[in-house]
């Protein structure tokens, strides 16, 4: 395996830190503040996105820097996971920085969806305003009223009835919900309960001005909204659509989510490893600018040591990303699912360790919105359930490792 970037990534890499250096850096701090004073409340109707973000999602596109994550040469730049990954990374180091190059969570995986997965009809309705940034979408998957840590239980229902498709049930935690230009969700409920566990559930493309479909509320993490973006929690009552908002047919929603699942870890862990380099880049600055007891914050109670571990084990998680990264594009998804799994627990507990350590540092100004931590904090938390328990994962791991020994 060869983790060197080629050409093409380098390329990428140079410009994408170019204009982050032109564009985004300088209204950071700027962009943080304002968001919160733009949205105050959990009133999601409300809620406005930065008025800086158009102008940057513009200035994205016009740099050739819009839809990396898609590998299509002509919809998207054309890049692999391995290219594309560092990519994410240097994305992921400002969190709002993401949507201005269209590729933000979860509209990623959606787009995915739809174009792995999706007719020509419904990419042509759905992919592609997706794809132009025109509109937002969300993925309804989590539920409140079961163990979601076993998407088995999913217990939303999803009937046929002549032409249509009739939904039923509750959702939560569904990223996007609260954006101002959410349109559609892909929904996945129990459509075929008689089959096998893994051919039990569909997914299907819900307008969200459908009739019957209630935001019963807005869910804080860490006490935060997160707004404009947001996690939610939806309400289907009855909820008709037409049969043709089916994805590919009764029964193929978990085949579906294993295409949608794979390269989308590899973009939410790239962008994790980014979280981590700015708390650490944070961490050291903040050590050598304070003065405690007569000396910087650096020299004192083993920081350095602390510095060096962070630094270690950034380098391992990206190593390991890296080669989950190369399995995919060269052996498939299938053949990759330790390195997934493996990453899924690796990045976000990393993550969650150097932010840690840096908010220490900074000491009850990183508990405050005077600096990012806190929100690199709730995220770090929030990736070790949002792409799943570490338990899970771990069992994933150690069952394909005792199928070596049997």
């Amino acid at each position: 395996m060869d983790f060197s970037y080629n050409t093409k990534t380098q390329d990428y890499l140079t410009r994408i830190k170019a204009f982050m250096a032109e564009h985004v850096e300088p209204i950071e701090d700027k962009v943080y503040q304002e968001i919160h004073e733009l949205n105050p409340t959990g009133d999601h109707k409300a809620w406005k996105v930065h008025p800086a973000m158009e102008g940057l999602k513009q200035k994205a596109r016009d740099a050739g820097l819009w839809n990396l994550f898609l590998p299509d040469a002509e919809l998207g730049q054309g890049l692999t996971c391995s290219e594309y990954a560092p990519l994410a990374e240097e994305t992921g180091k400002i969190l709002f920085s993401p949507e201005i190059f269209n590729c933000n969570a979860p509209d990623t995986g959606n787009m995915e969806v739809l174009y792995h997965f999706g007719n020509d009809a419904q990419k042509a309705q759905w992919l592609t305003p997706l794809l132009q940034g025109k509109i937002r979408s969300v993925f309804g998957m989590t539920e409140p009223d079961v163990a979601s840590s076993d998407a088995t239980n999913m217990a939303a229902t999803i009937i046929e009835d002549g032409d249509e498709l009739v939904l039923n049930g509750k959702k939560w935690w569904s990223t996007g919900l609260g954006h101002p230009n959410a349109k559609v969700m892909i929904f996945m409920g129990l459509s075929n309960p008689e089959n096998d566990k893994h051919s039990q559930h569909s997914m299907v493309i819900l307008p969200l001005d459908t009739p019957g479909i209630t935001i019963k509320r807005m869910l804080t993490a860490y006490g935060d909204y997160d707004a404009p973006f947001g996690h939610g929690e939806i309400h289907l009552n009855d909820v008709r659509v037409p049969k043709t908002n089916l994805l590919v047919g009764m029964g193929k929603g978990f085949a579906i989510a294993q295409g949608r699942l794979g390269p989308g870890r590899i973009h939410h862990c790239m962008r994790a490893i980014g979280m981590a380099e700015k708390a650490l880049a944070l961490a050291i600055k903040r050590g050598n600018s304070r003065v405690a007891f007569g000396r910087p914050l650096i020299e004192l109670g083993g920081n350095k040591e602390r510095i060096a571990h962070a630094r270690m084990a950034i380098e391992q998680a990206r190593l390991l990303t890296l080669q989950a990264a190369w399995k995919i594009d060269n052996l498939g998804v299938k053949n990759a699912m330790v390195d997934i799994s493996a990453i899924k627990v690796v990045v976000p507990n990393m993550l969650e360790s150097v932010v840690d350590m840096a908010v220490q540092i900074h000491g009850g100004g990183g508990m405050s919105n005077d600096y990012p931590l806190a929100k690199l904090a709730a995220g770090a938390r929030s990736l070790r359930l949002a792409d799943g328990p570490d338990e899970v994962h771990m069992a994933m791991v150690s069952r394909l490792e005792l199928r070596k020994y049997k």
